[in-house]
């Protein structure tokens, strides 16, 4: 979903002066990254703080997907990445005085019979509800967004929702596609409407309802 985003901020160029961020230079060469294009590990917290030297607003997307057969590289475990590796960015941004965090994290962390439990055990939710409770205690304007299931379709086209406390899991309308997730995440930064809030996300199916086209009007909903 990283590659959404930055597409996305790449078509604003007369706003937003824009920086990537890949996990190692091999990951850089092998997507094409170019010079607004930074590889730096998340996991070992020195490298971070010249990646974010001049960052007002970081879009954190960071995540290890779990497996239930789990074979992962060292630096790669859910806990280093889910965990520590979204807690280093969040402490490199506040030394260098980063305004706003925008962290799409995750529904179900309060729900023990989510999908995703038996995933390590559980561990995959339990870190990432780590990590959004520790941005949301550090003191640094933050937006938490929490998703459902991921769609693979094109974005654009589906009425949105918003919604507190894992409402939406037990509906028929808990996915959204990666694509919509990546605007709703860029659409974020100029509205002072979603500045300190936490709300789960999630979209009807395309044909239901109107797409969602007014941003301002949408997250006025946050609350």
């Amino acid at each position: 979903m990283g590659k959404l985003v930055y597409e996305k901020l790449k078509q604003n160029l007369d706003t937003f002066v824009i920086r990537g961020l890949l996990r190692s230079e091999e990951r850089k060469h092998r997507t094409g990254g170019g010079e607004d294009v930074f590889a730096s590990d998340i996991t070992k917290a020195k490298t971070l703080s010249q990646t974010f030297l001049g960052v007002d607003v970081l879009i954190i997307l960071t995540s290890k997907s779990g497996r239930r057969i789990f074979f992962y590289n060292e630096g790669a475990y859910l806990e280093q990445v889910d965990w520590i590796g979204q807690k280093n960015q969040i402490d490199a941004t506040k030394i260098i005085g980063v305004r706003h965090i925008i962290l799409v994290g995750s529904m179900g962390g309060r729900d023990p019979k989510h999908h995703l439990k038996p995933f390590a055990n559980g561990r995959i939710l339990i870190w990432k509800r780590h990590s959004e409770l520790y941005l949301v205690d550090s003191g640094i304007t933050y937006t938490l967004i929490k998703l459902g299931g991921l769609l693979d379709k094109e974005g654009g086209l589906r009425e949105l929702l918003i919604a507190n406390n894992d409402e939406l899991l037990p509906t028929q309308m808990k996915t959204i596609p990666r694509a919509d997730v990546a605007q709703v995440s860029v659409q974020e930064i100029p509205h002072d409407e979603v500045k300190n809030k936490a709300y789960d996300l999630a979209s009807k199916p395309e044909g239901e309802g109107s797409s969602t086209l007014d941003f301002k009007s949408f997250f006025s909903q946050v609350f």
